[in-house]
């Protein structure tokens, strides 16, 4: 019951949702395809495990109340990461807010990773995170999806609503940024 995306057919899935008999095996096929990448997509938004959890919470609840309006202009995947994407940076604003904290301080990240229990990375891939935290929100998102989540540059424009031409340069100019920051470190 794999659609050619890899995940479980979305076709199928939204048929079940929208049938009262079989809502229930619908929005579990719904949670088996998309839990983990929605959880990976938004842990590396908002860094720990506790984060991403509560904002993963409030994710589903959103995709539950609105999936029977979902119009099918873009793939189920794209609209589900859209809410994602738009919750995770809503959480990040929320906490720099009441904690007054930046994460854009790559120490501050570094101790954050290294503090949640969660976190089973190297040195290295906490570097990877400080250098990514450095970026600007656009390139940080845009370097996120197209490397860790593979996503291509037109999935990525319906998520983000950017041009094409505009993701790669940003991609490009995110990349540069991160070589820069990584070699920095090495030599201190």
């Amino acid at each position: 019951m794999k659609g050619s995306n890899g995940h479980t057919d979305d076709d199928l899935i939204l048929e079940m949702i929208r049938d009262q008999h079989r809502r229930e095996q619908g929005y579990r096929l719904l949670m088996n395809a998309y839990q983990e990448p929605l959880y990976w997509h938004i842990r590396r938004i908002v860094l720990t495990h506790e984060d991403a959890n509560d904002v993963v919470q409030n994710v589903w609840i959103k995709i539950f109340k609105n999936i029977e309006r979902f119009k099918g202009d873009s793939k189920l995947f794209t609209w589900m990461y859209k809410i994602a994407t738009n919750e995770a940076l809503t959480h990040i604003k929320k906490i720099q807010r009441k904690h007054a904290v930046s994460l854009d301080d790559e120490n501050a990240v570094i101790r954050l990773l290294k503090a949640d229990d969660y976190f089973e990375g190297s040195d290295i891939e906490a570097q990877l995170h400080a250098a990514i935290s450095k970026l600007p929100e656009k390139q940080k998102l845009v370097f996120n999806m197209r490397y860790f989540d593979d996503m291509s540059y037109k999935e990525m424009q319906k998520v983000l609503g950017t041009s094409i031409g505009a993701l790669k340069a940003s991609y490009h100019h995110a990349v540069k940024k991160i070589e820069q920051f990584i070699m920095q470190s090495e030599k201190t």
